[in-house]
């Protein structure tokens, strides 16, 4: 009769977190967060098909708490709004840095690059919409996906938001 361990997606996701943050990319196999849960690797197989489908498991529930503290921010003041965005993105991409740097997991996720960051600047301009509404544009959904990239863009590249905040002015009409 197998083993029943409770929880043990939670522990598998706990543990791989922990041993990504302590130890980084390369160190951190299916084979150590399994042994370190007490699991053979044909278990871990069970929840998760791969290391990066595991790292990419906690990195999206931390991507979807960031977007729901931004979605609750108010779209009343534009700049400090899109300051708010600007400084929860900034929060997700400093947790996250070391594997953004990594070479190895930079050469695993060049492959997926181009749909995530679509994908990111999607989410982000749909919560951006909002403040592209009212302006009289012939597109404010391209107008909030291009203010979108350029949030994400610059703030990965660690620009302060006051350097973005003019160009923000005058695509807002301020």
């Amino acid at each position: 009769m197998p083993k029943i361990i409770e929880n043990i997606k939670e522990q598998i996701i706990e543990e791989a977190k922990k041993q990504l943050f302590e130890n980084g990319y390369s160190k951190t196999t299916i084979r150590s967060v399994a042994a370190a849960c007490g699991i053979g690797v044909g278990t871990m197989y069970n929840y998760f098909s791969s290391k990066d489908m595991l790292i990419s498991t906690f990195m999206l529930e931390d991507w979807k708490n960031c977007t729901l503290q931004m979605k609750k921010l108010d779209t009343s003041e534009e700049l400090i709004f899109l300051e708010g965005i600007h400084d929860y993105l900034k929060v997700f991409i400093n947790k996250y840095s070391f594997l953004f740097k990594d070479k190895e997991a930079a050469s695993v996720y060049s492959a997926v690059f181009t749909e995530r960051h679509a994908q990111l600047r999607g989410v982000l301009a749909k919560i951006i919409l909002p403040v592209c509404i009212d302006k009289s544009y012939d597109e404010p959904d391209f107008m909030a996906s291009h203010i979108a990239e350029s949030i994400l863009f610059w703030t990965l590249e660690d620009v302060p938001f006051e350097k973005q905040a003019g160009i923000f002015r005058i695509l807002l009409k301020m």
